[in-house]
């Protein structure tokens, strides 16, 4: 379904259409990939860990023992520093979700950046006059724009027998390839 990304432009005549005019219409298509589960992987050797007094109210104990835990992430540089629990193993352990958590919204922010700009230059503009197919009702017809094929079989085309035209664009993409690789 990679192929289908686009703008669709279907031309026809309703039934309310007294005088017999051709009605154009558009609609912007975009087919992206499922979407993978990616989890962050976070190497001990990329994260400096620090221990410090906590400071703040709290009695005695707060500037007595280094308990406070501050991590940097030497590849982003995100820096967490948990203070909140009076044992070190449990604000390293905080500390390190949060880290996670942070590296992990970072990621996923690129990803979906990512996805934002495949989807404009898949639509473009989604205007008409960038249609990649037209549907013609009246003349039975539909036209790949891409690659300047045409078959007289829509009402067969509309009710999922587009394998034709999958495979021109196939062949259309692998000769496009073969020209990219000997040049």
């Amino acid at each position: 379904m990679k192929y289908e990304s686009g703008v669709h432009r279907v031309q026809r005549v309703p039934q309310t259409e007294s005088q017999g005019r051709v009605h154009t219409s558009a609609a912007s298509v975009v087919v992206l990939p499922e979407a993978d589960e990616f989890d962050v992987e976070l190497k001990q050797s990329d994260i400096k860990k620090e221990t410090f007094c906590a400071s703040g109210p709290g009695g005695q104990c707060v500037n007595t023992t280094y308990s406070a835990v501050r991590l940097t992430h030497i590849p982003t540089g995100i820096v967490v520093s948990i203070q909140d629990e009076k044992s070190q193993i449990k604000n390293l352990e905080k500390a390190m979700r949060v880290l996670r958590t942070r590296l992990f919204e970072m990621e996923y922010k690129k990803y979906l950046d990512e996805i934002a700009s495949k989807r404009k230059t898949m639509v473009s503009t989604g205007d008409r006059s960038a249609k990649i197919r037209t549907y013609n009702y009246p003349q039975n017809r539909v036209t790949d724009h891409r690659i300047n094929y045409t078959m007289y079989n829509l009402g067969n085309f509309m009710n999922g027998d587009i394998e034709e035209v999958l495979q021109a664009l196939q062949v259309a993409e692998n000769a496009e390839r073969l020209k990219e690789a000997v040049e």
